[in-house]
């Protein structure tokens, strides 16, 4: 596995942590456990993943997470929890795709996945939160089961593909660049329309 492909999985991985930390931990040890995720003798570090106390951990905290993300503004309030958590959740699972060998590339690969995170992280909260200011709760529940596929499916080929892991990692932080920039022109608006009128 060359170099382009291992940051590829740890950038996927890590931006995927930003939207469900827990469902990538647990995704990843079950496909692991089932022998469906064959993953290089490269990644054997992530064989903690398939413990069945870690495994076990991540399931319940992943039903928490499945069902807060389906209430509106609960969700917002679980989102504010994990601000600190799913930036050193991405952070770590980047570092143990990364070589323990070559510790000056552990270092930049434990930074730039925790900042992934973070970015993925605050796209989905911003996001949400415009959601959650609509008026349709249907919306809210959309949204997160959507959010719940699309980690499925690309932590998958994160994985599955390697070669194609890198374009996946630029494809998310394109996305999360896009939700952050449309949350933020959405919510000038509505406050721009809250404004009061000049007086006279």
């Amino acid at each position: 596995m060359g170099i382009m492909e291992i940051i590829g999985v740890a950038g996927s991985v890590s931006l995927l942590a930003g939207w469900r930390l827990y469902l990538c931990i647990f995704a990843t040890g079950l496909a692991m456990r089932l022998d469906a995720l064959p993953l290089p003798e490269h990644l054997a570090a992530l064989d903690v993943l398939a413990s069945p106390w870690v495994m076990g951990a991540a399931a319940l905290a992943a039903i928490a997470e499945f069902l807060a993300d389906k209430v509106m503004w609960l969700d917002s309030i679980w989102d504010a929890a994990h601000t600190f958590v799913r930036p050193v959740g991405g952070a770590l699972l980047a570092l143990a795709i990364i070589d323990p060998a070559d510790p000056a590339t552990q270092v930049i690969a434990f930074l730039l996945g925790g900042g992934a995170s973070f970015a993925a992280h605050a796209g989905k909260a911003q996001a949400r939160g415009v959601v959650n200011a609509s008026p349709e709760p249907v919306s809210n529940i959309a949204v997160s089961t959507a959010e719940d596929v699309a980690t499925v499916g690309l932590l998958y080929l994160a994985y599955e593909f390697p070669l194609i892991a890198a374009g996946i990692a630029i494809v998310l932080l394109a996305l999360t660049v896009w939700l952050l920039l449309l949350a933020r022109r959405i919510i000038g608006r509505l406050f721009g329309q809250r404004k009061p009128p000049p007086p006279g």
